[in-house]
């Protein structure tokens, strides 16, 4: 036989075998949560995957038991079609990837453990937690946070009893076994288990009777479980948005049409509103965002903004006192230095006082001599008179008119002496400074008439040059006064040790803001060392100088906001003084 009659044949019958073998089927992949691990969740639903395989023949129905967080991955990922988990791993799935319930277990015996709750536990030991408030700082052990009975719902029931808040939380993972494990190994005080757990545990040799309590224990009713917590409905039989509708509700009918088994059965879908108000509570899901039912709940949601603000206020308080006390103190310095200041001032003040006071006793001292001179005429004179007119009134014929000019006479001459001695006292008395608008011109004359006695005497010759015209200036007469005697006596000392006395002249100038008086003197001069040095307290070139004239002459005038210096002259010196011109008022508008 060839080669291609045999290649042939080897086709045909391959063709044969292809059309007589039964079609591939369409897998389908129901998730189901393993909570006690892949065996017992494949043991517990084998049943409804066997039942669904019958019903529809079809299809290829498979189990796939995953943890809570893969299976919400798996459904992420469209690689199930269908799902059976708990209400609150349905709940979220339903708002984030739109899961639709098609049925809902139902128990036959309600006191075989119908529905979900959880089952807070703790080892049977003396002192061991009996409420949620004992709850406070100890270690909870939860197989995950996202777990509805194991964690959500014992949650939910320690808000609404306004417990403290636990100690750190032990997540063991799944399967729930692992939450005993921790509380036995120590690593957690109290564990989180789903409702009707610790029975099926205790009934499986798994745990022993006795060895754990139920912590804040409720009336479970016809529920033969031990609870923490209330009921919720029991697990759904859910379609993912991307699974076939006709095929979702093929399921739907084969599900309602299935006998019972291990005492459950699927019936239609139940209401999952408490679910939906538990994550509303907890702000979970699409709740996460919203505002809290109450103030308590607020603070525990945002509790690190109120713990930053309340630290910052406390910063701000810390602060606020501590600038205040910085304030209260450094305003303490400042008013004790102001007083130390003030009275430092006041007694500068009483000792420049005190010194213009010697000064002027100084000067009236030196001129002692010129005020007995001056004196010494009207005395005089008033001798003259009252002689007179005693010989006249002795000679028995007494004139009426010379008796009148005599006694007019000796009024006159009283006065002039007592104007040289009220001059003398106001000079002399200590007061406080008086500004008033001067006439240089006429003050100068005070001054000149104590000196022309002295000056007369000594050969010297007092010359006056008044400026027309002179502007008037603002200041204190008695100060000007002792400026112009001091240097009218340094004036006259200096001509008298000179060996030709020649004159001393005064003389008034201005200009635009400035009125100037100078005493120009023929004496011994000024030698440069002493021009250098004679504005300086206590130096003097006199053997019974106080070395206080000059000094106290210069400020005199700077307080007066004018100059006094000194100019060399080839055969004498020239002292000027100048005084700022008197500002007028302006007029009323």
């Amino acid at each position: 036989m060839s080669l291609f009659p045999r290649f042939a044949a080897a086709c045909l019958a391959l063709a044969c075998v292809a059309l007589s073998a039964p079609p591939a089927l369409a897998e389908v992949r129901v998730g189901v949560l393993a909570v006690q691990g892949a065996a017992e969740a494949e043991a517990e639903f084998a049943p409804t995957i066997a039942h669904l395989n019958q019903a529809l023949p079809g299809r290829d129905f498979v189990l796939v038991p995953l943890p809570l967080a893969a299976l919400s991955q798996a459904a992420a990922q469209d690689k199930v079609d269908f799902l059976i988990t708990n209400p609150g791993h349905y709940v979220a799935l339903g708002t984030r990837l739109g899961v639709t319930r098609i049925a809902t277990i139902e128990r036959l015996d309600p006191a075989a453990g119908g529905r979900v709750g959880s089952t807070v536990i703790a080892p049977d030991r003396p002192g061991h937690p009996q409420g949620w408030r004992d709850l406070s700082g100890l270690r909870i052990a939860i197989v995950s946070r996202d777990a509805f009975g194991g964690w959500q719902v014992a949650l939910r029931e320690m808000l609404d009893a306004q417990a403290p808040a636990p100690g750190p939380l032990v997540e063991t993972g799944y399967p729930m076994m692992n939450v005993v494990e921790a509380l036995r190994a120590g690593r957690a005080d109290v564990g989180v288990l789903r409702a009707c757990l610790l029975e099926t545990l205790i009934a499986q040799g798994l745990v022993a009777k006795g060895e754990f309590a139920v912590v804040a224990e409720r009336d479970a009713g016809d529920v033969a479980c031990r609870l923490s917590s209330r009921l919720y409905p029991d697990w759904p039989f859910a379609r993912l948005a991307s699974t076939d509708r006709d095929l979702a509700r093929q399921v739907a009918v084969a599900l309602l049409t299935m006998p019972a088994a291990q005492g459950r059965r699927w019936a239609v879908p139940h209401d999952y509103g408490a679910v939906q108000e538990l994550f509303r509570d907890l702000r979970l899901g699409i709740f996460e965002d919203m505002p809290h039912r109450g103030l308590i709940d607020y603070l525990r949601a945002h509790w690190h903004w109120f713990a930053g603000f309340g630290l910052a206020v406390l910063w701000w308080a810390v602060h606020s006192a501590r600038v205040e006390v910085l304030v209260r103190r450094r305003t303490a310095e400042l008013t004790r230095e102001m007083a130390e200041r003030s009275r430092a001032e006041a007694e500068s003040r009483q000792h420049r006082e005190e010194r213009d006071q010697y000064a002027r006793l100084g000067v009236l001292g030196e001129m002692a001599s010129s005020i007995a001179h001056e004196l010494n005429q009207p005395l005089g004179a008033i001798a003259n008179y009252a002689e007179g007119l005693t010989r006249a009134i002795d000679r028995g014929q007494p004139d009426p008119a010379f008796l009148r000019d005599g006694v007019r006479g000796i009024a006159g001459q009283a006065d002039r002496a007592g104007a040289i001695l009220r001059r003398i006292r106001s000079f002399l008395h200590r007061r406080e400074p008086q500004r008033e608008s001067l006439d240089l011109n006429e003050l100068v004359r005070g001054p000149l008439s104590l000196f022309g006695a002295a000056a007369g005497r000594r050969g010297i010759a007092l010359r006056f040059e008044p400026a027309p015209g002179l502007p008037r200036v603002t200041g204190d007469r008695v100060e000007i006064e002792q400026v112009l005697l001091n240097l009218l006596q340094n004036a006259l000392d200096a001509s008298e040790d000179a060996s030709q006395g020649g004159e001393i002249r005064l003389s008034t100038a201005s200009d635009e803001n400035m009125v100037t008086v100078t005493v120009r003197d023929h004496g011994s001069g000024l030698p440069d060392p002493a021009a250098q040095h004679i504005f300086d307290a206590f130096y003097t070139t006199k053997e019974r100088g106080l070395g206080l004239g000059l000094p106290i002459c210069l400020t005199i005038a700077e307080s007066h906001g004018g100059r006094l210096w000194a100019e060399p002259q080839p055969d004498g010196l020239a002292m000027h003084f100048s005084l700022p011109v008197a500002t007028e008022p302006e007029d009323a508008a």
